[in-house]
């Protein structure tokens, strides 16, 4: 697959559509080599409280390879066409809640879209520009 996340990135807020309360910022450093995929997101709320969550995937479909904050995560990623599609199923009390993210990159590489389009946050899309110059990104992507 062509497609690499590989990156650091920040969300451009008046592009994005959240449906709980808009965040201050988004910051997600992303390492993709091969089949593995590594998100590291902080989200910086209204109230400048921080939520970090790190993510790892297998982008070859297998199932139940994928860690939340070294949690292990029922579900999958797998490609369709350019999309990279994260699925995953995570028990919120009682009740289980499906999450189904597609993750696409603008033909230029600068922009990352992360949509959700049929699981339990419909209609959200968070909009992310690559950050720094291209040394940095080299730079995070030999990490």
């Amino acid at each position: 697959m062509s497609v690499n996340f590989t990156g650091i990135w920040k969300a451009n807020l008046s592009r994005s559509k959240f449906l709980g309360p808009v965040p201050v910022a988004v910051t997600a450093k992303i390492e993709h080599s091969g089949l593995e995929l590594r998100a590291e997101m902080v989200v910086t709320k209204a109230d400048e409280g921080e939520e970090r969550v790190v993510f790892q995937c297998w982008t070859n479909g297998e199932q139940d390879k994928s860690l939340l904050n070294g949690r292990a995560v029922r579900g999958s990623a797998r490609w369709e066409g350019e999309e990279l599609v994260i699925e995953s199923w995570m028990q919120m009390g009682t009740r289980e809640l499906h999450f189904c993210d597609y993750w696409s990159l603008s033909p230029d590489g600068r922009r990352l879209s992360m949509e959700h389009r049929k699981d339990d946050l419909a209609g959200q899309l968070t909009v992310l520009d690559r950050a720094g110059g291209d040394a940095e990104i080299v730079h995070s992507a030999n990490r």
